[in-house]
């Protein structure tokens, strides 16, 4: 018969308000160690990557640089109040977007309000302090869900909890995608303590504070929120197929009535029902749906939001060779198109011991054993692929659930070695195992020349520090040798994940797209934007810089945008005008065209150049001059009449139908093999718009501009080659890298002085006066206005206006911009934005927190009946199993030797 379990001791009143006890409690230690091993092993990595800021090199790669940097930039001035919309609406981007879903897709996480502690011109640092925090918690929170998870009836080892913890924020998965995506970084939190709350419905415990959980898990990041909660789905159900009751579920010392801890054998464990379990199930679904609802006023506005985004081509998955799933085992292996799986060779070789370490209960090997090959095979399968990714599969990165199956080694490397260290058959097998999976590995393409020296000496120094330890028995050597082998356990997990952080930065700086630093030439850009800008008078570009975002990162209110929520009227609206787009239409940039700026009322671009070569290990230098323009008021007044716009005719006559006036000399292009051939007058301005073009354009005798049209991801821009000659014979050579597709009207020659007399007659027509709010515009018309008022901002669905004193309605378009329809009476019109779905959240959101405070009060009301129902000095079990200790070892765990 296996020994009696030792009672975990109550911790007394002192302990509970912070004395020894409590600082020695392991729940606290694991947490409190985990956090900080783990931001020192992720600083070390990009240090040894001399990455910035502990390098030259930069960080910003593909989107870090392009989407999350400008917008923590823009999320420090919103916060300190240096912006001109609110958290409805952003003026600076895409002429006018929607903001409330962007928070909720990138800037919602708690994390994100750092960014106010960090100077304006330092946001880089700002993020990669906000992105060692959030990978610090997630350690910490998978080794407070470890230590909670109690071999035999007794709290497990806190160090390892604290090294599995680490190991877990230290995975692949957060080296290759978290680190370069930091809102996903709060899925990574939000998994272990998602299974957290599981163990709480589990044990009927913490009905308030489980839903706040899972509302911040939510609020912090959806997306990923999502992932996290299927992946604590399947926790629970094994917990439930494993565990009883009494379980391993922790005592809690405040619940029973009389007395501290009884002693062992004092109750037993009432046996798992089907009953119990769906009463489990009920909390658990309870739990959830009041944190999601929670949650809604952000969740449901994201969600609207994505039904009038710029819709990505559709993507059919494609499953990995399992000779590359088998390579993402190992270290130091970079790769956004295959499942990033390494979690670190000790931690996978404690893993892979479960289905051979005989001191662990059948029931439990079989389970975990069998829900870690299931979650790894899921990975690979079409339905199971859209089931983890929300119905959706995603443009890119197909593997974002990754850092689920993740936790769940990491979860089954607990329960093999939290009651001991894994016998030497054990540990040999697991051994084979991973050799077997190396050898299976070796034609993956995803192998870094570090991935084999580094996982072969992290798994020799391991073997080295357990397998003494393993066969130690009861002597003096048996205390020395777990401490040594802890020790060396920490030197082989830490350094190959440093080792392993290091190379995946050095791969992803060789590989993808990057942004420079932020440095001078940015400042430059940024201090010419603050002088200039007359918001709302007119606006100010920064221009093109690379990265993108310009606007969020640097001021003023630009074209340029780059979000998940962009809407496709936006996209289709500034494609059709001749603007350039990347990510499939989800990112317009801007656009240097005096008729566009007419348009939209662009009075003031900044142009800059670097003067240097952009390089990677620099910061960049560059010059900057703003040039002024006369442009029409933000709203201006046209005749009715046709107000479509045909995105595949000319996107120079869709300029003039915006522009209510023929600017443009449009003449017979005829195309001689790379030779265009057109006749426009004497002086006017050559403008060649081919999205399509991937190559080089240029006028007779004048210096080539190039285009980069990659369809569907890239559109080029339309762009000027110069001014027509004498003659008015225009020739222009093209030197394609493929055969170019042009469109029917490729090239259009601009009267300047036409342009101008368009501006003055918009300008005396126009609003006299513009005001805007954080979301909303008015404009003061001339008397007798007729026609229809066009706001120069793109028509999105929560937009409503109103002429005069008329009650608002949702806004009409005309060409895709804003409109309003005049009588001749009204002398004002005024427009609002109010982002889908809020209403709907905020109605979902108040109920949830009706249900909560509900759920609260029950609770309360039955603690109370509890406390006056029982006995003092006499324990009873009343339903709650957290109210009843075994007085054997825990069913997790089978009986083992001594020294085992």
């Amino acid at each position: 018969m296996p020994p009696a379990a030792t009672p975990v001791p109550t911790p007394d009143r002192e302990g509970a308000r912070g004395g020894p006890r409590r600082a020695r409690d392991p729940r606290l230690l694991a947490p409190a160690v985990a956090g900080p091993l783990t931001a020192a092993v992720f600083v070390l990595a990009t240090a040894l990557a001399r990455s910035h800021p502990l390098g030259p090199y930069t960080r910003n790669v593909v989107d870090l640089g392009q989407q999350y940097l400008p917008y923590h930039a823009y999320w420090r001035a919103f916060l300190l109040g240096d912006t001109h919309g609110d958290a409805f609406l952003n003026w600076n981007s895409g002429f006018g977007a929607g903001f409330l879903g962007d928070i909720g897709t990138y800037l919602s996480s708690p994390f994100s309000l750092l960014v106010v502690l960090f100077p304006a011109d330092r946001p880089e640092l700002a993020l990669y302090a906000i992105t060692v925090l959030k990978i610090a918690a997630a350690g910490a929170a998978m080794a407070a869900l470890l230590i909670r998870l109690r071999p035999a009836d007794r709290t497990g080892p806190w160090p390892l909890a604290a090294l599995l913890g680490a190991a877990y924020a230290l995975s692949g998965w957060t080296f290759n995608h978290g680190a370069s995506v930091p809102m996903w970084l709060d899925g990574l939190i939000a998994f272990p303590l998602l299974c957290l709350v599981a163990e709480w419905a589990r044990a009927g415990r913490r009905p308030v504070l489980g839903p706040l959980v899972v509302a911040l898990a939510w609020t912090a990041n959806f997306y990923t929120a999502y992932m996290a909660t299927l992946g604590a789905a399947l926790f629970l159900a094994v917990r439930l197929f494993t565990t009883g009751p009494g379980g391993s579920a922790e005592a809690d010392p405040g619940t029973i009535a009389g007395a501290g801890a009884p002693a062992a054998g004092s109750a037993a464990v009432p046996k798992a029902t089907a009953r119990w379990r769906l009463a489990v199930l009920l909390r658990a679904g309870w739990t959830v749906g009041l944190g999601v609802g929670l949650a809604a006023p952000l969740v449901l506005v994201v969600f609207s939001g994505t039904k009038y985004a710029d819709p990505t081509p559709e993507t059919v998955f494609a499953p990995a060779s399992w000779a590359e799933l088998f390579g993402r085992f190992l270290p130091a292996t970079a790769n956004v198109d295959t499942p990033a799986l390494s979690i670190g060779t000790p931690a996978l070789l404690l893993a892979l011991t479960l289905p051979f370490n005989r001191a662990v209960a059948p029931r439990v090997r079989l389970a975990w054993t069998a829900l870690t090959v299931l979650v790894t095979l899921s990975l690979q399968w079409g339905p199971t692929h859209l089931l983890w990714h929300a119905g959706a599969s995603p443009n890119g990165n197909p593997y974002r659930q990754t850092f689920v199956l993740s936790g769940l080694l990491l979860i089954a490397a607990w329960f093999s070695a939290a009651p001991g260290v894994p016998r030497p058959a054990a540990l040999l097998g697991a051994t084979a195992l991973l050799g077997a999976l190396a050898l299976a590995a070796r034609t993956s393409a995803d192998i870094d020349a570090w991935s084999y020296p580094a996982a072969a000496a992290a798994l020799l120094l391991a073997l080295a520090a357990l397998l003494p330890a393993a066969r130690a028995g009861r002597s003096a050597a048996s205390r020395v040798l777990p401490v040594a082998a802890a020790v060396a356990l920490l030197a082989a997990q830490a350094g190959e994940a440093a080792v392993s952080g290091m190379r995946t930065e050095r791969q992803q700086r060789a590989d993808v797209a990057w942004a420079p630093r932020i440095g001078p030439w940015q400042r430059a850009v940024a201090a010419e934007v603050a002088r200039a800008d007359a918001w709302p008078a007119y606006r100010t570009d920064p221009g093109p810089l690379p990265g993108g975002n310009e606007p969020l990162l640097l001021g003023g209110e630009g074209a340029d945008a780059y979000s998940s929520l962009t809407t496709e009227n936006t996209s289709r609206t500034l494609d059709s005008l001749g603007f350039g787009h990347y990510a499939k239409g989800r990112h317009p940039e801007t656009l240097d065209n005096p008729v566009a700026d007419a348009i939209f009322s662009v009075g003031a671009r900044i142009r800059s150049e670097p003067t240097g070569p952009v390089r990677q290990d620099a910061a960049p230098r560059g010059t900057a001059t703003v040039t002024t323009t006369p442009v029409p008021p933000l709203v201006t007044v046209h005749p009715a009449g046709n107000a479509t716009v045909d995105p595949e005719d000319s996107a120079f006559r869709n300029q003039e139908l915006l522009l209510g006036s023929s600017v443009y000399a449009l003449p017979a292009v005829r195309r001689t093999g790379t030779t265009l051939t057109a006749r426009c007058p004497a002086g006017t301005e050559v403008w060649f718009w081919a999205p399509e073009y991937h190559g080089t354009a240029a006028l007779a005798g004048g210096a080539p501009a190039d285009f980069d049209g990659r369809p569907p991801a890239v559109r080029a821009p339309m762009r000027a080659l110069g001014a027509v000659p004498a003659g008015g014979e225009v020739r222009v050579r093209l030197v394609p890298e493929r055969a170019p597709a042009l469109p029917r009207q490729s090239v259009g020659c601009l009267d300047r002085a036409r342009l101008a007399a368009a501006v003055a007659r918009l300008t005396a027509t126009g609003a006299t006066e513009v005001t805007t709010t954080g979301h909303g515009l008015t404009a003061e018309l001339p008397p007798g206005s007729t026609g229809v008022a066009v706001v120069a901002v793109p028509r999105a669905t929560g937009w409503r206006c109103a002429a005069g004193d008329a009650a608002p309605v949702s806004a009409r378009s005309h060409r895709g911009l804003l409109a309003v329809p005049l009588d001749g009476r009204a002398t004002r019109v005024s427009c609002a934005f109010r982002p889908p779905g809020v209403r709907l959240g905020a109605a979902a959101g108040a109920a949830a927190l009706l249900a909560l405070l509900a759920t609260a009060l029950l609770a309360r009301h039955r603690a109370r009946r509890a406390g006056a129902g029982s006995h003092p000095g006499r324990q009873e079990f009343t339903g709650r199993p957290h109210e009843a200790r075994s007085s054997g070892r825990n069913a997790d765990y089978a009986p083992r030797r001594t020294g085992a």
